[in-house]
């Protein structure tokens, strides 16, 4: 099992290419499902959970040809085979319950496996089931599967989501493109990966208005076509790599970065002292001073704090000048990043959701151990800034959602490399 080995202490310079989005693009493959035409996604991001979704989405049928190195994709749902979507790809990942809206719509039924991936709470199915269930879906659950059929297709509805999911958002919205009438999705969720799929799913023929709002409004048509668009940058990228000079010292440009991506985040950095600009090419950051303020945080649905950017922000915060507090409101058991941050001689406590940060001087480099996908990517964050070497264990979550974080950080001075397990 490979692991990252970071020495800290190098001064950052230059520029990094953010990718596009992992969770715009894992929404937008499924979408391939509604049409028998193709559709082609650009500025793909080459990770593993995509792979995982080619992985389902072949398992049903469906052509995916990948060309440029990954960076498009080519998928085609005119011969599909399937509308069973396996436990053994499903358990890899939790956006694999995306194929469940679209199967419904097109293909008026399908088996779904109740999803896996990173332990950071329970993230329950219950509201996509009701949803759909509202636009006339019958779901049942046995053995670990959804059971769903829509006997004469969906049908437009009101549908009022308890919480603002971004997985259920993107599942009535992908099912109500084809079903029979409006469908109006009340408490919608805002994320910019809702607002890209919409307008992926408007090149491809769709209806939809008020993307990016709380109702969103779609109109049933009788089929998609084909499409090509472009997947929008990855905001949690971003917002990591802008973090990373904060860490030790330097000034780096995040190549693609949007300030409306991360306008949050961005203040709470300037907050904290972190000097963030707009350039022609993306966002410039750097520390105003030697270290970072402590400043409060509370993640909420976009356009709030996000909760993919909590790990990497306690990190910093362990750093800073002060004492800081974080409220994780989104997912439960999602400080797991805590104890190891402790190893490395940080000062935290966890109670329930909420985590007290007592900022210090110096972090000592160790031995840790990456407990999901973020949380990796927090702990080379502060191998930055470390004393000595730090080396990061079971880093496979970090493949999930981040393209070679080892080259983009060691172009720009860190000193980090793969070390491959025996």
């Amino acid at each position: 099992m490979d692991s990252i080995v970071v020495t800290g202490g190098k001064a950052l310079h230059g520029q990094i290419a953010i990718a596009g989005a992992k969770n715009a693009a894992l929404a937008l493959m499924p979408a391939t499902l509604l049409s028998e035409d193709p559709l082609t996604l650009t500025n793909a991001p080459r990770l593993s959970d995509i792979k995982t979704m080619t992985a389902l989405l072949q398992s049903l049928g469906v052509e995916v040809t990948s060309m440029q190195n990954g960076k498009v994709q080519v998928l085609s749902s005119h011969a599909m085979t399937s509308t069973t979507a396996d436990y053994e790809i499903v358990r890899k990942m939790r956006a694999s319950n995306l194929v469940l809206g679209p199967l419904l719509a097109r293909h008026h039924q399908a088996v779904v496996s109740l999803p896996g991936g990173c332990a950071i709470g329970a993230r329950p199915m219950d509201i996509h089931v009701t949803a759909l269930e509202a636009m006339g879906a019958q779901i049942d659950l046995r053995d670990g599967y959804l059971h769903a059929k829509a006997p004469g297709g969906l049908k437009g509805a009101k549908v009022p989501l308890r919480f603002a999911s971004v997985g259920a958002t993107e599942n009535v919205l992908m099912a109500a493109t084809l079903a029979k009438g409006t469908t109006v999705i009340e408490n919608a969720a805002r994320e910019p990966e809702i607002v890209d799929l919409a307008h992926c799913l408007r090149r491809m023929g769709a209806q939809i208005e008020g993307e990016g709002t709380s109702t969103i409004i779609v109109q049933g048509v009788d089929r998609l076509g084909a499409a090509t668009h472009p997947v929008v940058t990855d905001r949690i990228e971003l917002g990591t790599y802008m973090l990373a000079p904060v860490f030790c010292g330097g000034e780096v440009e995040c190549l693609g970065g949007r300030m409306d991506l991360v306008a949050a985040f961005a203040e709470k950095l300037d907050a904290a002292g972190v000097d963030v600009t707009e350039t022609d090419k993306g966002l410039k950051v750097k520390l105003r001073g030697d270290r970072p303020r402590a400043v409060d945080v509370v993640t909420e649905p976009f356009p709030g704090f996000p909760t993919d950017l909590q790990a990497q922000m306690m990190a910093m915060l362990c750093l800073a000048d002060g004492t800081s507090v974080l409220e994780e409101k989104i997912f439960e058991n999602r400080f797991m990043h805590a104890p190891e941050l402790v190893r490395m001689g940080a000062r935290i406590d966890v109670h329930g959701g909420h985590a007290t940060v007592h900022g210090v001087e110096t972090l000592k480099g160790a031995p840790v151990m990456a407990t999901d996908l973020r949380a990796s990517v927090s702990l080379i964050l502060a191998g930055l800034a470390a004393e000595g070497e730090t080396v990061v264990n079971r880093v496979y979550h970090l493949d999930r959602g981040y393209e070679h974080v080892e080259d983009k950080l060691g172009a720009v001075g860190a000193q980090i490399e793969r070390v491959s397990g025996t």
